[in-house]
């Protein structure tokens, strides 16, 4: 999918796509999906169970902890003995001031027991201090950003809040000690050089995955944190390992596709590279980037470099956006490590050395001592695009020529507009 699935501009996958879904019921499991979906068309996101903004609004089944409980409830008192596979899927802690802004910047004021806010039974909210509240490096130490980071927390514990209950109704079904249990979060908070970045503020987002005690006398799990390279990419494969597919049919469906099975057995060597990429987020955001991220390195590919980078809806009504464009037109001082016209305007190329850059503000994709580096990362990723069929490969300044005389020896032929 090349941007945000909604009613407007139909950004879906393509009908003949086989999802998660497809494949675990051809396998007979049982698939239920409860929360945010906002993936499309309908025929190829199928569950078995759906309670979802389709069919409810996404307050309630994506903020609403107690009525997630008792979904997850009635999910799995349905189930029997079928193998399942449930995906919970948390509309906190999103931005909501854009949509909902009688909730709050982030909704935490929804169901929190005042005024007309409604009140949800299991939610004992919390409060920070904004004075207190760490800032990540890459947001701007303002009152304005360390507030809106105090209100997002706010909804951090709801969805913490959340999670334990989920895991109580698993534990109240007696699944806990047999069930996979994988959490993650589907991009980087929105805030400056967050979601919709490929920057690791953008793209690097928790993963925590328990496997149930015994699984083998040799496994690397529970209670241990690793470096280990990981793509969401890498998620499917191994829940369809999980239960049972075998390698050879995962080969055919998913090609070269990393064995999270075999890490968790021991048996797997370090993975080399992951990659990342970023087309649009709403319709007016076209902003293409393909990157590649090593241990050590990483290649950003600014494919649409000479247009200025775009601001998504809800980000730039907020606090912390609102404090830097302010802070930028009134010549104030802004402690950020970017500047407004930085973050605007990017080179075709970023490289970042993450042994001594982790911020990745230090460029070094024209500097000679990192030529090879830079070489071989860019044939990586040009390998990467060509195998997934990425459309955009050259960026502006050429024409991808792959059929006829190229069938064999893809091109990017130049324009010459860069004259």
């Amino acid at each position: 999918m090349y941007g945000l699935h909604n009613g407007v501009h139909h950004f879906n996958s393509f009908d003949k796509i086989k999802s998660l879904p497809h494949y675990l019921s051809k396998h007979h499991v049982r698939t239920g999906i409860i929360g945010k979906k906002h993936v499309g068309p309908k025929s190829v996101y199928r569950f078995d169970y759906e309670e979802t903004e389709e069919n409810h609004s996404i307050l309630q089944v994506g903020r609403n902890i107690t009525l997630i409980k008792e979904l997850v409830r009635g999910f799995l008192h349905h189930n029997s003995s079928q193998p399942f596979f449930l995906y919970v899927a948390f509309h906190d802690p999103h931005r909501c001031g854009h949509t909902h802004p009688q909730y709050g910047i982030f909704c935490e004021r929804f169901g929190d027991g005042q005024g007309s806010n409604g009140v949800i039974p299991d939610w004992k909210p919390k409060f920070y201090d904004p004075n207190l509240v760490q800032v990540p490096y890459y947001v701007q130490d303002t009152p304005a950003a360390r507030q809106e980071i105090a209100y997002q927390y706010t909804t951090i514990s709801r969805l913490d809040q959340g999670v334990g209950l989920v895991l109580q109704e698993l534990e109240s079904a007696a699944l806990l000690d047999n069930t996979v249990i994988i959490y993650t979060s589907d991009n980087g908070p929105p805030f400056p050089a967050g979601r919709t970045n490929l920057y690791d503020s953008g793209i690097s987002v928790p993963l925590i995955i328990k496997i149930p005690d015994g699984f083998t006398e040799h496994h690397r799990t529970n209670g241990k944190q690793t470096d280990f390279l990981v793509s969401h990419l890498h998620l499917a494969p191994f829940i369809l390992e999980w239960f049972g597919v075998s390698r050879s049919k995962l080969k055919s469906e998913y090609p070269n596709h990393l064995s999270l099975m075999s890490y968790f057995k021991g048996e797997m060597q370090e993975n080399k590279d992951i990659f990342a990429s970023h087309s649009l987020h709403e319709v007016t955001m076209n902003y293409p980037m393909r990157a590649i991220r090593t241990n050590k390195f990483k290649l950003i590919h600014n494919l649409n470099y000479k247009a200025p980078f775009p601001i998504d809806q809800d980000f730039y009504l907020s606090l912390s956006f609102q404090d830097i464009l302010n802070r930028t037109i009134n010549n104030l001082p802004l402690p950020w490590s970017r500047s407004l016209k930085s973050y605007y305007y990017r080179p075709e190329w970023e490289l970042f050395d993450l042994s001594t850059d982790k911020k990745e503000v230090k460029n070094i994709a024209y500097n000679n001592t990192f030529s090879e580096v830079f070489s071989d990362l860019k044939k990586r990723l040009w390998r990467f695009q060509n195998k997934s069929n990425d459309p955009w490969i050259c960026g502006l300044g050429a024409v991808f020529e792959n059929s006829g005389t190229f069938k064999q020896k893809p091109r990017c032929l130049p324009l010459y507009n860069g004259l």
